[in-house]
């Protein structure tokens, strides 16, 4: 609580009062720790391609602020090619080689390209809207989940992946999601329809778990706990960021090609 009591007004009010290049900083920065969390988890012994990939594949996340496609494209192609030469000169064994360079790439992947839809969701119309639905529906699936699953879970939803949470949990968590829609919509988010709020509350809190399943099975694959120690009470930020790194994709698409305001 006292983490979240701390970090939570600093994130909220850079969304609200930031520039896009302020918001794409701030993701860059959590991006640099994500990867460098997932480089100690997957690849602890690659010291030195740690410490490359946290700032270079992090610049993935100004990409929507580049008006040139075939710019980014390129960087994307160069960032592929560079890692895949830096891996080949720097093999550890020719065994593990293939399983090294998959999960060096699988960071960019999952962390900094993911991230990178929040900076195209915040450059919508309603863009800074959207960011805290994004939010509210992370928070309010997690903690909902967390009480409902806590008091009334008894069918487990993944046992091979996550022992703890419940099929009971999760329901709760979607409900949990759709109050979180409905507060936005009845506060600051007027131009969400009741439609608009009830597929993205079921939609995104169901890619949002999905997100924190995928987390859980990367940790049990690594043999860890949580991703970090970063944040006290939470874990590391992989841990904190597991939902909205699926769930912002779906959120900016679902704006792009369905919502009309």
């Amino acid at each position: 609580m006292i983490s979240a009591i701390i970090l939570l007004p600093i994130v909220i009010l850079i969304v609200l009062k930031g520039d896009l290049l302020f918001f794409a900083c701030l993701l860059t920065l959590i991006s640099v720790l994500g990867i460098s969390e997932f480089y100690r988890m997957a690849l602890p012994e690659r010291r030195f391609e740690h410490w490359l990939a946290a700032p270079i594949g992090s610049t993935l996340i100004f990409a929507p602020c580049i008006r040139n496609d075939a710019f980014v494209v390129a960087g994307i192609g160069l960032l592929f090619i560079g890692f895949s030469l830096l891996f080949l000169f720097r093999i550890r064994t020719v065994e593990m080689a293939a399983r090294d360079v998959a999960l060096a790439l699988l960071a960019f992947l999952y962390i900094p390209f993911l991230l990178m839809h929040l900076v195209q969701l915040r450059q919508t119309q309603y863009g800074v809207q959207w960011i805290c639905v994004v939010m509210l529906i992370v928070m309010t699936n997690d903690s909902a989940a967390y009480y409902v699953g806590s008091t009334f879970g008894k069918h487990r939803l993944y046992p091979l992946v996550s022992p703890k949470k419940s099929v009971e949990g999760a329901i709760g968590g979607l409900l949990g999601s759709l109050c979180g829609t409905m507060l936005a919509k009845f506060t600051f988010f007027p131009q969400l329809s009741f439609v608009d709020a009830v597929v993205t509350a079921l939609v995104v809190g169901v890619i949002g778990q999905s997100g924190d399943l995928f987390e859980s099975l990367l940790k049990r694959s690594f043999g860890v706990k949580d991703s970090g120690t970063i944040i006290p009470g939470h874990g590391g930020v992989l841990d904190r960021l597991d939902s909205i790194l699926f769930a912002a994709p779906v959120t900016y698409y679902y704006v792009l090609f369905f919502f009309r305001g």
